[in-house]
């Protein structure tokens, strides 16, 4: 999440080399002329049919994808020790609720409920705390980049600290500690074991250096954004690149991480770090959400943001911004359901105050176009931003038609939901801020079916209170429900356009007046980037012309599911632009109105819930669906919704299968992505074996020794998801990232075999006459259980800022730029 009126590193576009092309016309957007003039400026308007294809943009030669992954972290210790009980317990916060409670001013529940938060923890497994360590385990260089990092202003030399520099230091028996989130310690540990030689030189400390800056944070969680994007050719497919970019930067993490705990003591100290893939907020955590203020939430939780951004305090406080208006818009939210007949009766239970949602984690996949940031960026092309929002706007538009194929299929975050948890102001999480009445009450109505909430035929929902709830669970058997993507759920993943404001007609400026529109409302914030599905990345603020995906949750496999999902993603992408450009889609055939935007979106979260069938009308004026359902098999009219045609989900998403293999087959051969279509249908036709969604649910099952999500409580199977993705997932992680390791460590073998002079010094340094490839086999066991030495470390991480720039540094096509 991002402020963008606040300062980032601009992309800085390498120069590719196209022949000249004529100046875009002026044409009335949409028309005929319009798409001909941009034809004329992407050189294809005389390209034959066998070369249409590779002149499309996002197309072979012209696409570049990076990544950023949210990671949650989590320190194994004894309370005593760790950063977050401590904090709690030293807080104003605490003091004060016992000292009112004490004197009969308010309940003891609350008292009785963060006691329960902070001695209850068996495994002693505290998420998302900070850690604190000794000042003096610091090199000079790490020591140095820390000081700088509390500069109010970075830019700066000399300038004041931020207003909340005490923060981060404090002593213990005289000593000066240092006391940082995770995210801050990741690059702290880079810092320190580039600079421990002096004096610091060479290819690994200029790319350590250099990477600093993409160790950054979201909300409460690290993140890391790809070090350099790599490009779809003739010798790698987007997918398999982009794949092995993420799994080493996840591995980097992971050695920081180890070298973390050596070399600052942390182990030895009680504060095991522990850093993970995982989609959902923490159990422990939504409950201590439940029983603490928003502003002691946010004080705990909202990172400070010391890396990634010149002015971090500003950053911070958009950061709080965030969780207010979120926190605001889900109370809304539960207006919007009485307003569409959800909430019948007076009878609710309130929201939270303090949203958690800003805790979920996800992998966003950005694709960029060589030559559309070229076009836009040069004024005598006369392709300008206007040009670039229309074309934009209309490919978002139609890829969001697609979206449902990688929910469940490529990602997953599988969640289990009591009797209890069904109350619909808090089991629709933002729905109503996503989705019309119409399409809102559709689905509320199949959930409730899906997860058999009926008593003699009759629809119960939970009443309010959790003992009578609960009571009625157990007397009817309502066990609730199992959902493969409750991220998207719990999640504000898009905006709604209203009848006023369309947030996707091509206009320049809509999503700030969708924006504004909808901050009268109480839904959303000015101040805020927007929120779509698919984000379109503009040149002007992002230096670069292409999208972003956010609706990834949580992959099973580094390489197999992340390439497979960027390869798609490119393909569906490539053909919206075709559609776009052969004139066959217009802004006309997708209309802007809230109902039709809804319709196409109740699909995807649909899918995510699991729900069998939706609803579109019979006359729907979005003409492009159209083209879709009639190739849906086993659709009918329906019997409840007059005027509506019932539509199976699988069906849809077979449907679109065919759509991709007849109308993109030219884009499917040129880019050599057969397999990608052929994977993509198999894991739809079994999806308990082949989906993630599938694949993550058996493993934490077995991790749970259940045989079904249902023959377990919500809580019993939440637990055991966390357990599986910090131990299990996290071990395969690493283990696929090895093996990826591995083959870039023989490459660097063999350029430092050809005496090519900077990295044949770097490994001299490094490891003497040792090989990489056969040093990280020799230290791979210890990697795995946790034993690898500070020495080791250190070693590992030098070798892999070597890998890295050669990987990026050999190849010239590489753009540099940040997200």
């Amino acid at each position: 999440m991002e402020n963008p009126s606040m300062d980032q590193s601009a992309a800085r576009v390498i120069s590719v080399v196209l022949p000249k092309q004529k100046t875009a016309e002026s044409a009335e957007p949409g028309s005929p002329s319009y798409i001909d003039a941009v034809n004329a400026v992407l050189g294809i308007e005389d390209a034959s049919a066998s070369s249409f294809a590779e002149a499309l943009p996002f197309s072979l030669n012209d696409t570049t994808a990076g990544c950023e992954n949210e990671f949650q972290t989590a320190i194994i210790g004894k309370r005593c020790y760790v950063d977050l009980p401590i904090t709690i317990e030293e807080s104003n916060y605490y003091q004060n609720i016992k000292k009112r409670a004490k004197r009969g001013d308010t309940s003891r529940k609350a008292v009785v409920a963060l006691d329960h938060y902070l001695h209850d923890n068996g495994r002693e497994v505290w998420e998302n705390s900070w850690v604190r360590f000794p000042q003096s385990v610091l090199g000079h260089y790490a020591l140095s980049v820390f000081r700088h990092d509390l500069l109010a202003d970075k830019q700066r030399k000399g300038g004041s600290l931020r207003d909340d520099a005490e923060k981060f230091t404090f002593h213990k028996n005289g000593e000066p500690f240092i006391r940082i989130p995770v995210s801050y310690l990741l690059k702290l540990a880079l810092a320190d074991s580039i600079g421990i030689n002096a004096p610091p030189q060479g290819i690994v400390f200029s790319t350590g250096r250099e990477i600093m800056g993409n160790f950054s944070n979201d909300n409460t969680s690290p993140e890391i954004h790809s070090f350099a994007p790599v490009l779809l050719n003739k010798n790698s497919r987007i997918g398999h690149g982009l794949a092995v970019e993420n799994a080493i930067r996840f591995l980097l993490a992971q050695f920081l991480i180890m070298y973390a705990n050596n070399r600052f003591q942390l182990s030895s100290l009680d504060q095991r770090t522990m850093l993970y893939f995982a989609p959902h907020p923490p159990v422990r955590q939504k409950k201590l959400n439940d029983i603490i203020s928003d502003s002691f939430y946010r004080e705990l939780f909202m990172n400070p943001c010391l890396s990634g951004w010149n002015r971090g305090q500003e950053k911070y406080r958009y950061m709080e911004l965030c969780h207010r208006v979120l926190s605001r818009s889900q109370l809304n939210a539960v207006i919007k359901l009485k307003e569409a007949g959800i909430i019948t009766t007076n009878l609710t239970v309130l929201p939270n105050v303090s949203n958690i949602c800003l805790a979920n984690n996800s992998t966003h996949i950005s694709l960029g176009s060589r030559k559309l940031s070229r076009l836009v960026s040069e004024k005598e092309t006369g392709f300008t931003a206007a040009h670039e929002k229309y074309l934009g706007d209309l490919a978002i538009k139609v890829v969001e038609h697609f979206l449902p194929l990688f929910v469940g299929t490529y990602s997953a975050a599988p969640y289990r939901l009591e009797f209890r948890d069904f109350h619909p102001e808090r089991a629709l999480g933002f729905l109503p801020h996503e989705l019309d009445y119409t399409h809102l009450r559709m689905i509320w109505r199949r959930w409730k079916k899906k997860a058999k909430l009926t008593v003699l035929s009759q629809p119960l929902t939970p009443f309010g209170p959790q003992w009578i709830d609960d009571l009625i669970s157990a007397l009817f058997g309502l066990k609730g429900d199992f959902v493969q993507d409750f991220r998207l759920i719990d999640y504000f993943a898009s905006l709604m356009s209203t009848d006023q404001c369309p947030g996707l007609d091509g206009a320049l400026g809509n999503s700030e007046r969708l924006k504004a529109d909808l901050a009268e409302l109480g839904i959303f914030d000015t101040h805020l980037a927007p929120y779509f599905l698919y984000r379109m990345r503009e040149a002007a603020k992002m230096g670069f012309s292409g999208f972003e995906g956010r609706y990834y949750s949580l992959f099973h496999s580094l390489t197999e599911d992340v390439g497979a999902a960027a390869s798609l993603q490119n393909l569906i992408t490539a053909l919206a632009y075709k559609y776009i450009l052969k004139k066959e889609v217009t802004h006309r055939h997708i209309p802007d109105d809230p109902e039709t935007e809804s319709e196409r979106r109740q699909i995807f979260f649909g899918t995510a819930i699991g729900i069998p069938t939706i609803y579109v009308r019979k006359d729907t004026p979005n003409l492009f669906m159209m083209k879709i359902l009639e190739r849906v098999k086993k659709s009918r009219l329906s019997h409840r919704y007059g005027g509506c045609i019932r539509i199976p989900i699988v069906e849809y998403r077979k449907a679109m299968i065919s759509l991709i293999e007849e109308d993109a087959a030219d884009l499917i051969d040129l880019m050599d992505l057969g397999e990608t279509v052929k994977d993509l249908k198999e894991r739809i036709a079994d999806p308990d074996k082949m989906s993630v969604a599938g694949r993550l649910t058996q493993g934490i099952l077995c991790e749970a020794g259940a045989s079904s999500p249902m023959t377990l409580s919500g809580t019993e199977f939440n637990t055991a998801a966390e357990h599986f993705y910090r131990n299990t997932l996290r071990r395969r992680h690493i283990e696929e990232a090895l093996e990826l390791l591995d083959r870039n460590f023989q490459q660097l073998d063999t350029l430092a075999g050809r005496e090519d002079l900077p990295y044949r010094e770097a490994m001299r340094d490094i490891l003497g006459e040792w090989g990489a490839s056969d040093f990280l086999r020799s230290a791979k066991r210890d990697i795995l259980e946790e034993k690898a030495t500070f020495e080791t470390l250190r070693k590992l991480i030098h070798l892999t800022l070597a890998a890295v720039h050669s990987s990026h540094g050999q190849d010239s096509t590489y753009m540099e730029y940040r997200y």
